[in-house]
């Protein structure tokens, strides 16, 4: 399998799930801002919508959207228990978190990295994360992880969403129980190889 990344972008939430899952994937970067390869490729020529993270499959086949590709890779590895069974209610526990970090945390961050959003808006979007991040970091209190004492895809997507925050001016170091569960997140094998493995780290 290929997984196009760019480094610290959402496609290191599905990057981190292939490495706690232990599968083989082929990381490959692809820039968010020259939508090029390495190799100069145009990034266009293989997602029309030029956008990460992007799979693709031995035989080919194609996923776009980092919270099915995550389910997806999660599946591949069922022992590994990064996602509930079918038809679980901790599956859609998962499922309800991954839709509202891509949908209030995710897109909420978005205005902050788009170059023509008007400055006096800019605040009234940091707001509005805060008082998500504010609810996120109640759900956070006496738990390990979003789910409970187990690391899960939904973990692998708010840690890297929440990464985000010091790179737009989002304070998000008040939130004492978040802070502690990225500190507990960032700290996993897994994660750190994912982090390694797009230059994250130091």
């Amino acid at each position: 399998m290929k997984l196009y990344y760019s480094p610290g972008a959402c496609s290191l939430a599905p990057h981190i799930v292939a490495c706690e899952a232990g599968l083989a994937v082929e990381a490959i970067v692809a820039s968010t801002k020259t939508h090029q390869l390495a190799d100069g490729t145009d990034f266009y020529t293989i997602n029309p919508l030029g956008y990460v993270p992007f799979l693709v499959l031995d035989d080919g086949q194609t996923l776009r959207e980092g919270p099915v590709i995550s389910q997806y890779l999660a599946d591949q590895a069922p022992d590994k228990g990064l996602i509930g069974p079918v038809g679980s209610m901790q599956r859609y526990r998962a499922l309800e978190w991954l839709n509202f970090i891509g949908t209030e945390l995710h897109k909420g961050f978005s205005p902050l990295f788009v170059p023509g959003t008007p400055e006096d808006f800019k605040p009234t979007v940091k707001q509005r994360l805060l008082q998500r991040f504010t609810w996120v970091n109640e759900q956070l209190a006496g738990k390990d992880y979003v789910l409970g004492d187990a690391f899960s895809v939904a973990d692998a997507y708010l840690f890297t969403v929440s990464n985000w925050g010091k790179f737009v001016g989002v304070d998000l170091s008040g939130f004492a129980n978040l802070q502690a569960y990225l500190a507990r997140v960032a700290a996993r094998p897994g994660v750190q190889a994912a982090l390694k493995a797009e230059g994250l780290l130091k």
